[in-house]
């Protein structure tokens, strides 16, 4: 397993050390990271999630897609997180598993091609896989959402990076069938249950609001942090 940390743009508990290199779970020698937070961290983190089955099986059919780069990404892993670690029911409060990839291929008709593919491959998973090309985005953002897009992303993971809550921002791919995690501001808020308004994202107050609501209604134990800026 390999755990990125992104870059770090933030001061203050936004802010990773840097790229780190975690331990393949259940390995370990003197010197090869053991004890380091980060590497702790994301094991635990991937302990749960993997644990549930939507992740686990989404893992495991998305190359069959034949993208380029693709990540499993936001709700579905860190809610997988949050009922593994209150003792819910794996599933509870997912509303659906958020695929994305990165295509120059910015036409519809493209990006329509590979939902239809997936709609297959994932037919009996028990929550809706939606799948879109994050190179895109920028095309329909401010029509969805009536503000101004963010630039065009160049990678999935700059989609990642300006998710509305910093609790969002974590993916998973896989790498030759081992899991690749990406986490830009860390695992704390993940793990610690905290609702943190991400100071990167474009997305309106409104949206931030709407989605620590409806969360802290399924998972009271959270704590949700006020819209600061």
């Amino acid at each position: 397993m390999e755990h990125l940390a992104g870059r770090p743009r933030h001061e203050g508990p936004h802010r990773t050390a840097g790229g780190v290199r975690a331990r393949p779970a259940g390995r370990g020698a003197a010197g090869d990271g053991v004890g380091d937070p980060a590497v702790d961290l994301s094991g635990r983190f991937l302990a749960l999630v993997l644990a549930d089955p939507v992740v686990a099986a989404v893992l495991d059919r998305a190359p069959a897609l034949g993208l380029g780069e693709w990540w499993l990404t936001a709700g579905v892993l860190f809610q997988a997180a949050w009922n593994g670690l209150t003792g819910r029911p794996p599933g509870t409060g997912v509303r659906d598993a958020d695929l994305f990839y990165w295509d120059a291929d910015t036409s519809w008709e493209a990006e329509d091609a590979v939902i239809r593919r997936a709609a297959d491959l994932f037919a009996d998973v028990p929550v809706p896989v939606e799948v879109r090309n994050e190179a895109r985005v920028h095309l329909w953002y401010a029509g969805r959402f009536g503000t101004a897009a963010p630039p065009a992303f160049r990678s999935c993971t700059d989609a990642v990076d300006v998710f509305a809550a910093v609790c969002c921002s974590v993916a998973l791919t896989t790498e030759d069938g081992r899991p690749r995690l990406y986490a830009p501001y860390g695992l704390d808020d993940a793990l610690g249950m905290v609702v943190r308004p991400n100071p990167d994202s474009p997305a309106p107050r409104e949206v931030y609001e709407t989605k620590a609501a409806r969360w802290q209604a399924v998972w009271p134990e959270l704590t949700v942090l006020p819209w600061d800026r």
